[in-house]
């Protein structure tokens, strides 16, 4: 018997070992291609008759190769009020200026939409109240007139949960 065993044991193990390595391999593939968790935390409905810019959190992302466009951008809005994010870049193929939000009508992407003549705006259903401005190498410049304040439709806006910067005014920006 014990020479049985002897002669069985190695190629049990050896299968067992190849279940378990099979077993990773699966469950390895299923976790890297599984589509990935929304972490974002939905926007909070407010009461408000206007909705002004430092309501609204922004991020300004350069799809061109104009270096420092997107920090430049940053601190005009900033300048205007608005809470914003790091600028950074994008791989997104934009070559003039597109304002990303929630849908088209939304009062964010609409007060964001006024300082960008001539942008175009893709809705992305995103449900966080932030928006995004990708500017491209044919940026048409910064309407420095565009109001700060817009009217708010049937009185409720939904905003990010916080609004706070996330960057210093004095940090390096791309």
């Amino acid at each position: 018997m014990t020479r049985t065993w002897r002669r069985w044991a190695s190629p049990i193990t050896l299968l067992l070992l190849l279940g378990l390595l099979g077993w990773g391999l699966w469950w390895g593939w299923e976790q890297l291609t599984r589509p990935p968790q929304d972490t974002t935390p939905p926007c909070v409905p407010q009461s408000a008759s206007v909705l002004t810019s430092d309501q609204v959190t922004v991020t300004v992302l350069n799809a061109g190769r104009i270096p420092g466009l997107a920090g430049q951008v940053s601190e005009q809005l900033r300048n205007k009020g608005f809470v914003m994010r790091a600028p950074g870049n994008t791989d997104e193929p934009v070559s003039n200026t597109v304002i990303v939000g929630g849908s088209p009508d939304e009062p964010p992407v609409q007060l964001v939409s006024g300082f960008f003549p001539g942008a175009e705006i893709w809705p992305d259903g995103r449900t966080d109240g932030t928006v995004d401005v990708l500017v491209g190498d044919a940026f048409d410049g910064f309407n420095d007139e565009a109001p700060t304040e817009i009217g708010v439709p049937g009185g409720t806006v939904c905003l990010p949960e916080t609004s706070r910067p996330t960057e210093d005014a004095g940090a390096a920006q791309p």
